[in-house]
């Protein structure tokens, strides 16, 4: 089912360039940026789909950002055809750094590569992307997690890591070069920030290795990290996208005062052993929700996430809503929802 999203978004992206689009647009795992006075929306797609906005209402399909495969992730990636996954976006000393997801469905055999560029006004005349390579690779039966679904994040001393994954073992950190080009640590042994999987005993860790033959499946993944008041706010998907009508998407959340972690939820319970917070969930509007990024423009957080419309038979849409907060925990009120 994914591969048909993934034909779908595709050809929906050939036909959308250039085009003005209002509320609903079609996109898999979304994040955004603001340059000047307009907003730039990043996601899943032929190429790393692209969009710009005045308002975060109508949206522009620009360009995709590769117009052919990075030569050494079609080496690396037997099977990818720069059909580009779960990007994320960040700004640090002058560069916009594109951190973005190589892989094919259902394996670990995946990258996250980074691509810079100085601006992300597509009609500047400095505008071009650099496509800085390899950041870490997964590889099935010696790394027991996924190089998908990265997020960019520094602590409080300005140290840059990487949350990522998805599925096998969970969610994981590691920590980057000041310069955020490479990473700065052994990968042996990362730190799993949150996983489905309560019971870590020897039997269900060689399980989640094995996935997917086995009936065990650690159904985790696209970790955002988003600081503030002092905490460190974990979020990441559960159970299934992009299976139309049948997507199960949710959203979690926890917290820490180390941006390494332990994080947990409200409940007290570590992420890390099956805990999480719900955030939301599907409804009779929306078969599931997920995938989901943090901003704040203009001292108000959002969040920006895709949901499979019940209306347009389960085709997966931008969503971008207020993020509220009580006793510094988030939530999102149903009363304030706008289906943008």
């Amino acid at each position: 089912m994914k591969v048909i999203c993934s034909i779908f978004l595709f050809l929906m992206s050939l036909q959308l360039v250039g085009q003005e689009l209002k509320n609903n647009i079609p996109i898999h795992d979304p994040v955004m940026a603001k340059q000047g006075n307009r907003y730039y929306l990043f996601g899943t797609g032929n190429g790393i789909s692209f969009y710009s906005s005045a308002d975060k209402i109508n949206w522009k399909a620009e360009q995709p950002i590769f117009k052919e495969a990075p030569e050494w992730a079609v080496r690396a990636i037997p099977g990818f055809k720069n059909h580009i996954w779960a990007p994320d976006i960040s700004f640090y000393h002058g560069l916009y750094y594109l951190y973005y997801s190589v892989s094919t469905f259902g394996k670990n055999n995946s990258c996250i590569g980074l691509a810079t560029n100085t601006t992300l006004d597509p009609n500047d005349v400095n505008y071009h992307w650099i496509d800085r390579g390899k950041i870490i690779q997964s590889i099935p039966k010696i790394t027991n997690w996924n190089a998908i679904d990265p997020n960019l994040i520094t602590d409080k001393h300005g140290k840059p890591y990487l949350a990522f994954g998805s599925f096998w073992e969970g969610l994981k950190l590691v920590k980057l070069k000041r310069n955020r080009l490479k990473i700065n640590q052994d990968i042996s042994q990362l730190p799993t920030l949150a996983s489905r999987v309560k019971d870590t005993t020897h039997k269900n860790r060689q399980a989640i290795k094995d996935y997917p033959k086995v009936a065990v499946e650690n159904a985790i993944e696209a970790p955002f990290i988003f600081y503030k008041s002092g905490w460190y706010y974990l979020f990441a998907s559960t159970d299934y996208c992009c299976k139309g009508p049948k997507s199960t998407y949710k959203m979690i959340f926890g917290r820490a005062k180390n941006v390494k972690g332990p994080y947990f939820d409200k409940d007290g319970i570590s992420l890390a052993k099956g805990g999480g917070s719900l955030l939301l969930a599907g409804d009779e509007n929306w078969y599931g929700v997920g995938h989901n990024a943090v901003y704040t423009f203009d001292d108000q957080d959002y969040i920006v996430f895709h949901g499979y419309d019940v209306s347009a038979k389960g085709k997966s849409k931008l969503r971008i809503e207020s993020l509220k907060w009580e006793d510094n925990w988030p939530y999102v009120s149903v009363n304030n929802i706008q289906n943008n």
